[in-house]
């Protein structure tokens, strides 16, 4: 079957068509913006990518449409498909039909940490030689691709609250029907498809709603809004991780380098790993909680994290230039901002530490996180935001109201300048955005050269 994928690059689209592939399709593309690291992983497994949306690409008729949910009504692709009767699905819902049906699914939802760890939990499961099959918004540094089929009926999925498509307004996650869900943390996020937090609570307990009553539900105790979620209506039986919870941790280095794990009151082993940061080590703690529920005593699954080598693009060291050490990071939202950084700061104690940050998001771009962001980077010595020409917000003004030294630029020109007349060796530089940032990693290694 021919396989047309439009907004193919998105990292979720990009893993689907792995999988399509993998299942025996003939698998093409096309995409707005066609940037690694999903490009790229497309182009290894042979999978033909167009840039742009001519409906030209349409002709010859491919067998099936699957539309990405970047794509809207007026897209000259997506006006073709309608108006010459193209079969079309949504992304979810072919996953749904073709590659999670009959499977032991496990779904990672929350706010933030998804992708980290979704990535654990594939790992943990690979390392107890459970050969799951994956679904992932990114690519997991122990596996190298973001998607895969699997040999088991285990199949784990980073499980997205964002909608589905322009024709289907549920959240994608509605449509995998886990048996085992961890539910990291629930903020306001998405500000431009939901208008406040209790319309995603309720997406969320859409998504509970779908859990059988022999599967496993584990969520912090430290989250509010996932409280008023289960108190909304569960039939399944839940674990909890953190302070007061079954799962819980003691820390051996304040940094989260190194942990000890206790399951009902009984210590279980002691993580020691190259990840940093409280929001890991709580990330870690509902891994080994859904690695337990299929059956990896928890034991065997710190082994595994023990050797987990974390996800590209999260807190990933890109370069090291005359002793400058630069990061790149997905961070969209202040909360993995705050957390990302004082989990380097630990780390690397008093050294120089300077975040550059750009608000692409679309609730960045909304403004709907900026009274958050001044205290999201009090951790850094400096930042650097980048105001890129459709901002619709005051971003100066934002960065007038932070504690260290914040600085605005329009151009990566400008702030490549500031970071060379401020780094000096030992300098730590972390780069946060969800997109490709104009190849900016590249060019300010290049540039401190």
């Amino acid at each position: 079957m021919h396989i047309h994928i439009l907004g193919i690059c998105g990292t979720f689209m990009g893993s689907m068509a792995v999988l399509a592939k993998e299942l025996g399709h003939h698998v093409t593309g096309s995409d707005a913006n066609v940037y690694p690291p999903m490009s790229t992983q497309l182009q290894a497994q042979g999978i033909e990518l167009t840039q742009g949306y001519d409906p030209a690409q349409l002709d010859p008729a491919p067998d099936l449409v699957v539309i990405g949910n970047a794509m809207s009504r007026g897209n000259p692709a997506v006006e073709y498909v309608l108006n010459k009767g193209l079969p079309y699905v949504s992304g979810p819902q072919w996953l749904a039909d073709h590659v999670l049906q009959g499977r032991w699914v496990l779904a990672v939802a929350g706010t933030h940490g998804k992708t980290t760890t979704s990535s654990m939990l594939a790992w943990v499961l690979e390392h107890a030689g459970m050969a799951p099959g994956f679904l992932i918004g990114g690519v997991p540094q122990n596996f190298s691709v973001s998607a895969r089929l699997g040999d088991t009926p285990f199949f784990v999925i980073e499980a997205d609250e964002y909608d589905s498509a322009f024709f289907d307004k549920r959240s994608k996650f509605v449509h995998y029907r886990p048996r085992t869900a961890i539910l990291n943390n629930l903020e306001f996020d998405h500000a431009d498809i939901f208008p406040d937090l209790p319309a995603i609570e309720r997406q969320f307990h859409h998504l509970v709603r779908t859990i059988p009553s022999e599967g496993l539900v584990i969520h912090p105790t430290t989250e509010p809004a996932l409280q008023r979620v289960i108190e909304m209506g569960c039939w399944t039986p839940v674990q909890t991780t953190g302070a007061g919870g079954q799962w819980q941790v003691k820390l051996l280095s304040e940094d989260g380098s190194k942990f000890e794990v206790m399951f009902e009151g009984a210590t279980q082993g002691v993580v020691e790993w190259d990840m940093t940061g409280q929001h890991n080590v709580a990330n870690a703690l509902a891994t080994l909680a859904a690695a337990r529920h299929v059956g990896v005593v928890p034991s065997m699954g710190i082994a595994a994290l023990s050797a987990f080598k974390s996800v590209k693009r999260r807190m990933e060291k890109v370069a090291e230039v005359r002793g400058i050490t630069i990061y790149d990071d997905f961070a969209h939202h202040p909360t993995a901002i705050a957390t990302t950084l004082d989990g380097l700061r630990k780390r690397i104690a008093d050294a120089p530490l300077i975040a550059i940050i750009e608000p692409r998001s679309n609730s960045m771009k909304l403004g709907a996180h900026r009274d958050g962001l001044p205290e999201s980077v009090v951790d850094a010595d400096q930042v650097i935001w980048y105001a890129p020409a459709n901002l619709g917000w005051d971003l100066a003004g934002t960065a007038a109201l932070c504690t260290v030294p914040s600085i605005v630029s329009d151009s990566l020109e400008g702030i490549i300048d500031r970071v060379k007349s401020q780094a000096q060796p030992g300098t730590h530089v972390v780069i946060m955005s969800n997109g490709g940032f104009g190849g900016l990693h590249g060019k300010l290694a290049e540039a401190l050269k």
